[in-house]
């Protein structure tokens, strides 16, 4: 498996992650020992580089995670993030110094790790200014509990103001070829910092792959039933354009889903995206798309095929927690 690295001084990964969140919540029903034997199976491949987080599962995929890894600790670039408290039915964004501390020693003891890698603010409150927050992270730093530090979903001012307290080596934002908005100020902002950018759904949930059922055939509690981009008149439109994606895989050998993954690959040794996966066969697919190096001919074709606006629906039915 090929390398890259996050930031100017960050770790060395994986070109390719793997996102745990489905294994526990969201897509549907998961099975804890399938799940460890995707994670087993994504190290023996060389996928080190391991996502999850304290909301994903209510700290249920955590455990899962550090379940997987106990064995194998130091073959693992562990990341998670903290900032989106659940509580009873609701849900909001927590960034006070305070609440950081707090979620990162309860994150240690569910992962069963003496450190994290790369500790991500998962969503920012924007009543809480970046720099206290940011400030917080650094003293885990200092403690050794943490390695390296990571924003999610922020603005270019957002990633400035932070990386002025302490280096940032990763913002992890969706990034894939349906998914474009970060390009004109967020990339060029992480690329003038030296921030990686680590890139979740690139292959938009699933939408991409080409395989997705009509939501309705999806299971009652997997988010993507109401998800802008994939149901209702968008989702067919959307899936039009996936069918022009399809005709460039089939041409190059490859699948749909791998094309995406060598796309986003493509656009710079400075992305690693992490797709999800909570089954062995789809796992082993996205690995591949590692070793694809896609030609002039073929990018040109999926910028005709797909223009960065050509996606129709907003990626999440309420956005208001992502910062523009």
């Amino acid at each position: 498996m090929k390398k890259r690295i996050l930031g100017k001084s960050g770790p060395e990964v994986s070109a390719l992650g793997l996102g745990c969140m489905g294994m526990s919540e969201f897509y549907g029903p998961g099975d804890d020992k399938e799940s460890i034997a995707v994670i087993h199976r994504a190290l023996d491949l060389g996928i080190d580089f391991l996502d999850t987080a304290d909301m994903y599962g209510r700290g249920a995929n955590e455990e899962l995670v550090g379940r997987a890894i106990r064995d194998r600790r130091d073959e693992v670039v562990l990341a998670t993030k903290f900032g989106v408290k659940r509580g009873a039915g609701a849900r909001s964004i927590e960034n006070s110094p305070e609440y950081i501390r707090a979620a990162c020693d309860a994150s240690l003891q569910r992962l069963g790790v003496d450190h994290i890698d790369l500790y991500y603010m998962h969503r920012r409150n924007r009543n809480v200014p970046v720099e206290e927050s940011v400030g917080a992270m650094a003293e885990l730093v200092e403690q050794g509990k943490v390695r390296h530090l990571g924003l999610s979903e922020v603005s270019a001012d957002t990633l400035r103001k932070a990386s002025a307290v302490h280096p940032i080596a990763a913002l992890q934002s969706e990034y894939s070829l349906f998914a474009r908005g970060l390009e004109a100020e967020i990339l060029p902002a992480a690329r003038e910092l030296g921030v990686a950018l680590v890139a979740y759904s690139p292959i938009s949930r699933g939408l991409l792959s080409g395989t997705l059922p009509p939501v309705d055939e999806l299971p009652e509690d997997d988010v993507r039933r109401w998800m802008p981009r994939i149901a209702g008149e968008a989702g067919a439109r959307n899936s039009a354009l996936v069918a022009e994606v399809r005709q460039i895989a089939d041409a190059a050998g490859i699948t749909t889903a791998q094309l995406a993954l060598a796309w986003v690959l493509a656009q710079g040794d400075d992305i690693v995206p992490i797709p999800g996966t909570k089954r062995l066969t789809y796992l082993e697919e996205n690995a591949a798309a590692a070793d694809i190096t896609l030609t002039s001919d073929q990018l040109d074709a999926l910028a005709r095929a797909i223009p960065a606006d050509a996606v129709t629906g907003t990626r999440y039915p309420d956005m208001s927690e992502i910062e523009a």
